[in-house]
Parts: structure tokens; C-alpha cells; sequence
């Protein structure tokens, strides 16, 4: 019989965390039998019940919600789960009570902590703590970056830990794949170069200073017109910075889609401005594409963009830096290729998905191993 396998993850919508979970029950062998758990509702929900993986919704969006521990524990039980695999803090924290209730082995992928440098001292406090409390109390910890991997050993002495690189589904992000989407349902004009921003719009990801770029760039390049795909808190302001610049022509705020690659194969140039990462999925689904990649050395983006090899890097916040950034490959279709090849051969010798996936199934079997042994 194969091993049962609970993934808990904290949201029903597709977001980096969520596309993880997706692939990986996709791909791990058959020695492994997957369900989810979604603590809210979303189309990840509706694509894994289109796979045939069993899915389950406790709703809340609080980490740490006691008043559902007791449900998370009994589904559970039910369910008669041999490992429980929590995706990112708001699903550990509701999932690691139930767990070592039932004496089930538990394993953490850091999607990113939760605790990061533009956080109020007490915040950022009361965040480091909660995940000092998690990490010891998982048999295995799994890290998607050195980078995060090392904050977690020099911040919270981590034990158990592993670096787990995510994997790209090659097949679906393939550069080469037909794509019926036209310029016209992005808004923009035929003929245009397009640089995009696909991610979600919140102070992480900073689409701010892509706007501020964007008009930048539009003072000596007026053919190039810009995309920000995808919906969040900070949409309302970001369609007001685009109107003060009087780049409302030339800004398209396309809303939130499911069809990445179709949107990704549209873009001549990938831009990704965040302030802090794990690793970000966006940016490997985009080197898969081979595009030319604009992008912030932080956290695990350093460890797969190389600049002027892979991508071209610029510092937080310089909206100037990332203006001549893309301003070069506007300039330079060559340079645009050249990046572009070099960032699907990184994804090709080390970010695969099958690679991941066996990766994790067999730490699976080695914590198994181990706590049955104890």
C-alpha cells in the first residue's frame, strides 16, 4: 500500500506555495499517496479535484487559530495519515498540534519566513519566535533557498534542516508550446515590446517601483508598453502612481490569471522588484520561458539569477537602476535571447520537477524511517 501523505498548505488560491503543492503530489512516485488540506477555498482547490487528489478546506486565515486545531486533528485521525507535510507557517502552526497528538511524523517547507527586515521590531519579534516554536518541533525542516536555509539556522537554531530547491513542470512552461493569447486580451497594441510583472501586487513584490521604472523607461522608449498581472492590496494604489505619472496608456493592469504560461510567452522582458523572497516560483516559471529577466538580488533570486548571465540584477527600491535595466533589453534583442537561453539552462540542470519530487519522497521515507525506529 502506498504511503499516506496529508500536504497542509494556507490558502485554496494559486499563489508560489500553492503551485509547489500542485506539482509535487503530481510527481511524487507511486510508492506515495497524496491529499490536501486548504485553509481556505480557491481554483487550487478545483485543480487538484481534476487530478483526483482528495482535498479538504478548514477555513481561517489566522496562523496559529486554536479554534480550529481540533478539526485539522480529527480529519487527521479519520483519515488514518502516515506523514503530515505542512507548506509554509500558517499551516504548520494549525497543523503540528494535531500531528504530534496523533504522533505523526511532520515535515516544514519554508515557502519564505514570515518574519522579514521591513517589520516593526515587535512584529518582526513575535514572528521570529512563532517560527523558533515550529521549527523545533517538526522531524524535518525543509528550506526552497540556501539563503533561507542559513537564516533559519543563524536566527532560530533550526535543527533537521534541508535545502529543497523547487522544480519547474517543464512540459507545461515550455517556450516552444503553441499560445493562442493575443496582445489584444492583455489591452496592449500589436507591435509593442511588453515588460511584465506577474505576481501579486503587495509591498513584497513591489510593484511600485516597477511603475516608477516603467515611466522612466517611457521617456526614451515609447514603444514599449507595460503589464501588471495579478490583483492585491496594493492594486488601488498602484493604478494611482500610474495615473499621477500619466502612464495610464502605457500601463495595463491585466487582474489576476490562470494561464501563466500563455501570459509569460506574451512578455519580451520578466520583471520582479521584491524586497525579500524565499525562492520565488515566478521567477524560475520565467527563466523556464527563457525570458529576460529584470530582478532584486534578494534571497534565493541571487541564488539562480546570475547577473548578466541569467538575468540583469538592480538594488531594492532603485526604480532608476531598473529602468536602465530593461531600457538595455528594449535596446538589445540579442541580449534578451542571450539571458533568456542561459536561464532555461539553469532550470534545466537544476531546477526540474521530477528532481524535486524525488528529493522529497525520499526524505519522507528517511523521516519514517527514523521515527519508527525511535
Amino acid at each position: 500500500m502506498p504511503i499516506k501523505i496529508l500536504h497542509t498548505i494556507r490558502q485554496g488560491k494559486i499563489g508560489g506555495g500553492e503551485t509547489h503543492v500542485l506539482d509535487l503530489v503530481a510527481h511524487l512516485d507511486d510508492r506515495f499517496s497524496s491529499e490536501v488540506l486548504a485553509f481556505t477555498q480557491g481554483e487550487m482547490v478545483d485543480r487538484l479535484s481534476q487530478m483526483g487528489v482528495p482535498c479538504h478546506v478548514i477555513e481561517t486565515e489566522r496562523p496559529f487559530d486554536v479554534r480550529v486545531w481540533s478539526r485539522v486533528k480529527g480529519l487527521m485521525e479519520s483519515r488514518d495519515y502516515e506523514l503530515v507535510h505542512a507548506h509554509g507557517t500558517r499551516a504548520c502552526s494549525n497543523s503540528f498540534w494535531g500531528a504530534k497528538q496523533l504522533g505523526l511524523p511532520l515535515l516544514y517547507t519554508i515557502h519564505g519566513w514570515s518574519f522579514h527586515q521591513d517589520q516593526k521590531p515587535a512584529l518582526r519579534l513575535m514572528r521570529e519566535r512563532g517560527e523558533r516554536f515550529l521549527v523545533h518541533r517538526t522531524n524535518c525542516n525543509i528550506s526552497v533557498s540556501q539563503s533561507n536555509n542559513q537564516d533559519g539556522i543563524n536566527l532560530l537554531n533550526m535543527p533537521n534542516s534541508r535545502v529543497v530547491n523547487y522544480g519547474v513542470n517543464t512540459t507545461r512552461f515550455n517556450p516552444d508550446g503553441e499560445s493562442a493569447l493575443t496582445h489584444e486580451e492583455l489591452g496592449i497594441p500589436n507591435g509593442k515590446v511588453i515588460v511584465g510583472f506577474l505576481a501579486r501586487l503587495t509591498k513584497q513584490k513591489d510593484p511600485l517601483t516597477f511603475i516608477r521604472a516603467a515611466a522612466e523607461v517611457h521617456k526614451t522608449h515609447d514603444n514599449v508598453h507595460f503589464a501588471l498581472v495579478g490583483g492585491g492590496e496594493l492594486e488601488a494604489d498602484c493604478r494611482a502612481l500610474a495615473t499621477d505619472l500619466g502612464m495610464m496608456e502605457y500601463i495595463h493592469f491585466v487582474g489576476f490569471r490562470t494561464d501563466v504560461p500563455a501570459v509569460l510567452k506574451k512578455f519580451d522582458v520578466y520583471c520582479l522588484p521584491s524586497l525579500w523572497e524565499g525562492l520565488p516560483i515566478g521567477i524560475l516559471e520565467a527563466m523556464a520561458m527563457k525570458k529576460a529577466i529584470v530582478a532584486t538580488p534578494v534571497d534565493g533570486t541571487k541564488e539562480v539569477i546570475e547577473d548578466g548571465i541569467s538575468g540583469l540584477l538592480f538594488p531594492e527600491f532603485d526604480h532608476r537602476a531598473m529602468a536602465q535595466c530593461i531600457s538595455r533589453l528594449v535596446q538589445d534583442p540579442s541580449l534578451r535571447t542571450q539571458l533568456g537561453l542561459g536561464a532555461r539552462n539553469i532550470i534545466d540542470q537544476f531546477f526540474g520537477v521530477d528532481r524535486m519530487a524525488n528529493e522529497i519522497g525520499e526524505l519522507y521515507l528517511d523521516v519514517l524511517s527514523t521515527s519508527q525506529s525511535t
